[in-house]
């Protein structure tokens, strides 16, 4: 009687780690190869790849920095009821009402706004 190796089509769940490990061993394409190969054919794309890629991961963490603080303006140990954080070309309002948190989100770069509505939880003492 015939068994599937693969867990994925009923065969045993111990293979599950193994055949994961074959496949990664064996997979030879990463995203940056498809990045490298997209790009415009230049020979020295590692440096600009390594550059870019550490220019998001800055720009990630100091992003994350920005919400920590706009995070904290609303619910911190001194809460605000509205407040404006800019941060580069970012600007972040936010407005806080009986029921919501509104936040506005404007990239004066490029111009576009998003706009976040969140339900506040009231609680009675």
């Amino acid at each position: 009687m015939y068994q599937p190796v693969n867990p994925s089509f009923g065969g045993n769940a111990l293979n599950s780690s193994h055949l994961l490990s074959i496949a990664g061993a064996q997979r030879t394409a990463t995203a940056r190869d498809a990045a490298t190969s997209s790009s415009s054919g230049s020979t020295d794309t590692t440096d600009s790849s390594d550059a870019d890629l550490f220019v998001r991961q800055l720009q990630g963490r100091l992003l994350s920095a920005l919400a920590a603080q706009v995070t904290d303006a609303i619910f911190g140990t001194d809460p605000q009821e509205n407040g404006t954080v800019t941060f580069g070309t970012t600007t972040v309002t936010f407005e806080r009402t009986l029921d919501t948190i509104s936040l506005l989100i404007v990239d004066n770069f490029d111009g576009t706004v998003t706009e976040i509505v969140v339900p506040q939880l009231v609680s009675s003492n």
